[in-house]
C-alpha cells in the first residue's frame, strides 16, 4: 500500500488516478477547488481517501495543505502535480488577467507544491514526484502560446530540481500525454477573438480544423495505468510520453531541433573566445 497526494482531482487524470489508486488499496489525499466531485469516492472509501479544498494559486494554502497531508498520513510516497488547465488564443488576444492566472495555476502552483513537499520528502528519506505536463512541453501549436509557456517552464523547473534533490532519494517523472479523452477541452479558457486572426493558423484551430494535428486521442484509463506503473520503475524515468500521436510529434520536433542545431555548429564554435 502506498500513500499519494494529488492536486486537481475533480476530473481528468486527477479523478481517474484517485479512483484507480483507491480501488487497489492505496491511500490518497485528493485536492480540488470546489466540494462535490469526489463525494461518491469519499463515501465508498472513508478511511482511505481524504479530500481537501485547495486553490493552487494560493501559496499559503498550498503549504498548509501539503503540511496537513504529511502530518495526517505520516508518509507520502508519491506527490502528483496535476492541477492545471488550458488557455487558447493568439498571444495578443489574451488579457493580462488570463495570462496571470494561467501562469499562477500551471507554473507557480506546481512549483509551490514541490517546494512545500521537499522538506517532508527529505525528512522521510525520499519519494517520487509526478509532474503532469503535456506533449506541449516539447512542441508547440498556434493559439496555445501561454499554455506552452507553462508546460515548457515547469519542465525546466523539474529538470533542475531533480538534480538538486537526487542525493536525498527524491525522484521526478514528467508526464507528457498527447490529446487524451478527458474533459480538458471543456475547461479551455478563450479570450475574445480578433478578426485579424480569422484566416491564420489560430483561426483554423479555433474553428476546429486544428484538431487534425493532435492526431489519435489517447485512452485516459490506460494512461493513468502507465503513470501508476511508472512509480515502480527504478530509477525513475525522467519523462513518460503517453499516446502514439504524442510520441510521433515529439520525435519530429526533437529531430527538427537537432537538425537546426547541427546546421549551426560552425557558427557556435566560431563564437568561442581565443585561448
Amino acid at each position: 500500500m502506498q500513500s499519494w497526494f494529488i492536486t486537481g482531482t475533480s476530473s481528468g487524470f486527477g479523478r481517474i488516478l484517485t479512483e484507480k489508486l483507491l480501488a487497489r488499496g492505496d491511500r490518497v489525499t485528493a485536492t480540488l477547488r470546489k466540494p462535490g466531485p469526489l463525494d461518491d469516492l469519499a463515501e465508498r472509501y472513508p478511511h482511505a481517501l481524504h479530500v481537501a479544498l485547495l486553490d493552487v494559486t494560493d501559496t499559503a494554502a498550498v503549504r498548509r495543505a501539503v503540511d496537513d497531508a504529511f502530518a495526517r498520513m505520516g508518509r507520502i510516497d508519491v506527490v502528483v502535480n496535476n492541477a492545471g488547465y488550458g488557455l487558447f488564443g493568439a498571444a495578443e488576444e489574451l488579457t493580462d488577467e488570463q495570462i496571470g492566472h494561467q501562469i499562477a495555476t500551471n507554473i507557480r502552483g506546481s512549483i509551490d507544491v514541490v517546494r512545500a513537499a521537499l522538506p517532508h520528502l527529505r525528512a522521510q528519506g525520499g519519494g517520487r514526484v509526478i509532474q503532469i505536463s503535456s506533449a506541449g512541453g516539447q512542441l508547440a501549436h498556434p493559439g496555445f502560446s501561454l499554455y506552452h509557456t507553462t508546460k515548457w517552464g515547469i519542465e525546466g523547473f523539474v529538470e533542475a530540481v531533480a538534480l538538486e534533490v537526487a542525493p536525498f532519494g527524491i525522484e521526478f517523472t514528467i508526464i507528457e500525454p498527447g490529446a487524451t479523452k478527458t474533459k480538458f477541452g471543456e475547461g479551455l479558457v478563450m479570450p475574445e477573438p480578433m478578426a485579424a486572426y480569422d484566416e491564420t493558423p489560430v483561426g483554423a484551430m479555433r474553428r476546429g480544423a486544428g484538431g487534425a494535428p493532435f492526431g489519435r486521442q489517447g485512452d485516459a484509463g490506460r494512461s493513468a495505468d502507465a503513470i501508476i506503473a511508472s512509480v515502480e520503475v527504478k530509477p525513475a524515468p525522467r519523462r513518460l510520453v503517453l499516446g502514439s500521436s504524442a510520441h510521433t510529434r515529439i520525435r519530429e520536433a526533437l529531430e527538427k531541433r537537432l537538425a537546426e542545431l547541427d546546421a549551426q555548429k560552425d557558427i557556435a564554435f566560431a563564437a568561442d573566445a581565443d585561448e
